[in-house]
């Protein structure tokens, strides 16, 4: 026995707005055709679909049957997709990027690229958004290497010829530990006090830093990968290390960690920048999420 055949993308609009009018009559004034014509329309896709999608015994207006009421589901669905399909391929034509990759510094304020994110969903709901989130030289690596398009990056690293470079601001760093740790217990750091205590430092995992440290000022340290584990650390007391203001604003109101006053610390701003690779210049909504990054320093 023969399953339902395939309805057009027509008839499911037909469909679709018969549900959205209320009425055969209402559908056909808003599609400009003739009652009769959407009338045929519906009787054409329910002898296709070989189910009947309204009660029109019951009830003058058009009523959704129960098997109408799941069919609906699919067909906007469907729609959906063909609708976001259309503006893809319009927003291609026009110069607009299908995706746009973005490589993000771990330092960077996780409100601030919320903030930048959420508006870009909003300015371009047909552009495909990959997010990564790397340290250090990582985002230069994934730029150069292609998987990204943009990358927003820290300081420090070294001129790599092929890429631009849009300053973006920054943040501010604080050097923290946990209240019983002794540096937070002692009312005056002394110069050379914080070289006798372990420092969690962010570790690069490229090679593009390599041999290079940033705001290491302890003989012995401890090198991890990930943010999340070195603020872990901080709160349980083990070792010292600079953070984003930001991501302990909370902590050192609380007095989970307290702000260190180290007379070596160097590294209170962490400059930022947006790169992109020169052969492959910003198209509109890559060149946009560059913008906004900059307003939004």
């Amino acid at each position: 026995m023969p399953g339902p055949a395939v309805p057009s993308l027509d008839q499911l609009h037909v469909f679709l707005t018969v549900v959205e009018t209320g009425s055969f009559a209402a559908a056909g004034r808003k599609l400009g055709r003739a009652t009769s014509a959407i009338s045929y329309a519906i009787a054409n896709l329910e002898q296709q679909l070989a189910v009947q999608l309204f009660d029109r015994d019951q009830t003058r207006k058009p009523t959704l049957t129960t098997m109408g009421a799941a069919v609906l589901i699919d067909a906007r669905t469907i729609w959906a997709d063909v609708s976001g399909l259309r503006a893809r391929i319009n927003g291609m034509l026009g110069g607009l990027e299908s995706e746009v990759s973005i490589v993000v510094d771990v330092m960077l304020p996780t409100d601030r690229l919320v903030d930048v994110l959420r508006a870009f969903e909003r300015q371009f709901p047909t552009v495909t958004l990959r997010l990564h989130i790397e340290a250090l030289g990582a985002v230069t690596q994934l730029v150069l290497s292609g998987a990204a398009t943009v990358g927003i990056r820290g300081p420090g690293h070294p001129a790599v010829v092929g890429l631009e470079r849009v300053g973006i601001g920054g943040v501010e760093l604080v050097p923290v530990a946990a209240p019983d740790h002794p540096l937070a217990r002692d009312a005056t750091i002394l110069p050379g006090m914080a070289r006798n205590h372990v420092q969690l430092v962010l570790a690069d995992r490229s090679t593009m830093t390599e041999g290079r440290d940033y705001g290491v000022i302890a003989g012995r340290s401890w090198r991890l990968a990930d943010l999340g584990s070195k603020h872990a650390l901080l709160l349980a007391g083990i070792g010292w290390g600079g953070m984003p203001e930001p991501m302990v604003r909370a902590d050192i109101a609380k007095r989970r960690l307290k702000k260190l006053a180290l007379p070596e610390w160097n590294t209170s701003f962490y400059a930022m920048e947006a790169i992109y690779r020169t052969e492959s210049p910003p198209g509109p909504a890559t060149g946009w999420l560059i913008d906004r990054f900059v307003r939004s320093a």
